[in-house]
């Protein structure tokens, strides 16, 4: 005890912050990982089948979509967070704390998450959507039977990745007072020069990031056939 009260004496006193903290990170990184789950799957699948010689194609559609998302994945989260700043208002009527930043994170994760399951859904070879088209299968059956099983492995990686990125995202809200490790960092770790503070994020931060990826590193040898 005494040694960590020699190299840690911040942590020692303000060790009742992390508890919150950690839960705060994880209750936002759990409701903005399965917003963008459920609206970039949607929007991913969307984007694959419409694109010039997909089983739906529809170059409107897919041409408004591709840049839909271009666009919010070029704009810098650190700006992207006073940007939506009125839009956050008006729906949580605070811009503060967790519900501050649900909506900053949603908006910058759904691309993300679209371009992964994008990606992910094109690995899948022509030859097997051709077969299920020569089979009579519907597009519907295409995307349910075909897409969304045929390659769930990589959905997976992509998951993972996006929520690997996500906690990042979460580090910087807290600047905006938005609570989790990254708030404990500035408030405690740069604000008050507590620097054993930032460090015991950090490492905290590395820990939930290597348990994510342990997790779906784990899934997609489970899923992969």
């Amino acid at each position: 005890m005494d040694i960590l009260t020699e190299w840690f004496p911040n942590v020692v006193e303000f060790g009742g912050q992390f508890p919150k903290a950690i839960i705060d990170t994880l209750i936002m990184l759990g409701i903005s990982g399965l917003i963008a789950v459920l609206i970039g799957l949607p929007l991913g699948i969307t984007v694959v089948v419409t694109k010039p010689g997909g089983i739906l194609e529809n170059k409107p559609i897919n041409w408004i979509l591709d840049k839909i998302i271009n666009l919010f994945r070029a704009i810098p989260f650190v700006i992207l967070i006073p940007l939506l700043l009125e839009v956050t208002r008006a729906v949580f009527h605070t811009a503060i704390g967790i519900q501050g930043a649900l909506i900053p994170l949603v908006v910058t994760t759904v691309p993300f998450m679209a371009r992964q399951f994008e990606s992910s859904l094109e690995e899948i070879p022509e030859g097997i959507v051709e077969a299920s088209i020569a089979m009579g299968m519907s597009p519907w059956q295409i995307i349910t039977k075909v897409y969304l099983r045929e390659n769930i492995p990589g959905m997976i990686r992509g998951i993972t990745i996006t929520l690997i990125a996500l906690i990042g995202q979460i580090a910087v809200v807290g600047v905006v007072g938005a609570g989790g490790l990254g708030d404990l960092a500035v408030r405690y770790g740069w604000q008050r020069r507590m620097m054993d503070i930032t460090y015991v994020v950090v490492i905290l931060i590395l820990i939930l990031i290597s348990i994510i990826q342990g997790i779906g590193d784990w899934l997609v040898k489970k899923t992969t056939h």
